[in-house]
């Protein structure tokens, strides 16, 4: 960094400040990167040394405090679209083939004898709430993207995404392990190798749910910490009020 010019030392300070997507970090970084540039040129063309021109271009660009909130909230909904998107996908995908596995497992009349009288319903339970995350997916990936116009804080939305997600998932697992344990196993399916399959690729998906959308809480985070500090930064006796 000792021989970074004023729009290297920005642009990191930003990649520093910011969380989110490695991929859309990296385009809003160089978008920004490219802006900076061109109006480093601009003033350069003016006659101005390079290290003048970039320091004005930095200025007229607005400071990392004041620039990053911005950046962040675009982060967050491209956290919250990938995270729609992942359950719109996966929930119901996931659903279908343990449809297909109970459709095709072998059944015996013992089995049934074990299963409790709640054991359908709760099954029942499981697939429709499995669908119904699903359709929750379905609906955030419309809001995030034709609907996101519409909405004032889409910000917001990502954290309840992630909120859901980290309640539902949950849920939906112990749910599954309650009905593994009324059927009492069931038996003879761990030697069942598509079933086995299936339960890893439901496992899988479950844990990319949840790491997703913690990914949805660390953005927003992110974002409300940048928000509060340009507050206090813009009127500190209200953050010595608070205090």
């Amino acid at each position: 960094m000792g021989n970074a010019g004023p729009i290297d030392e920005y642009v990191a300070s930003m990649r520093h400040a910011l969380r989110g997507p490695g991929g859309a970090k990296r385009d809003l970084l160089a978008e920004a990167r490219d802006s900076l540039l061109d109006a480093a040129e601009a003033y350069e063309g003016e006659g101005l040394p390079r290290a003048e021109a970039e320091r004005l271009a930095v200025a007229d660009f607005g400071t990392v405090p004041e620039v990053a909130p911005g950046f962040q909230g675009e982060l967050a909904v491209s956290q919250g679209r990938r995270t729609a998107a992942l359950l719109f996908l996966s929930v119901p995908l996931s659903a279908f083939m343990w449809a297909v596995i109970w459709r095709i497992f072998p059944q015996t009349a013992e089995m049934e004898q074990i299963k409790p009288e709640w054991f359908g319903l709760l099954a029942r339970t499981v697939d429709l709430l499995q669908l119904a995350v699903g359709a929750v997916g379905g609906v955030a990936l419309i809001a995030f993207g034709r609907g996101l116009r519409r909405i004032r804080r889409p910000a917001l939305l990502t954290r309840w995404l992630g909120l859901f997600v980290w309640v539902q998932t949950p849920l939906v697992g112990a749910m599954g392990l309650t009905l593994a344990a009324a059927a009492q196993g069931p038996a003879g399916f761990t030697g069942y190798l598509p079933g086995l399959a299936v339960a890893l690729v439901s496992d899988a998906f479950s844990v990319w749910q949840l790491y997703s959308a913690a990914h949805c809480l660390r953005c927003t985070r992110a974002l409300s910490a940048l928000r509060s500090s340009n507050l206090s930064a813009a009127d500190p006796g209200r953050s010595l009020s608070r205090s």
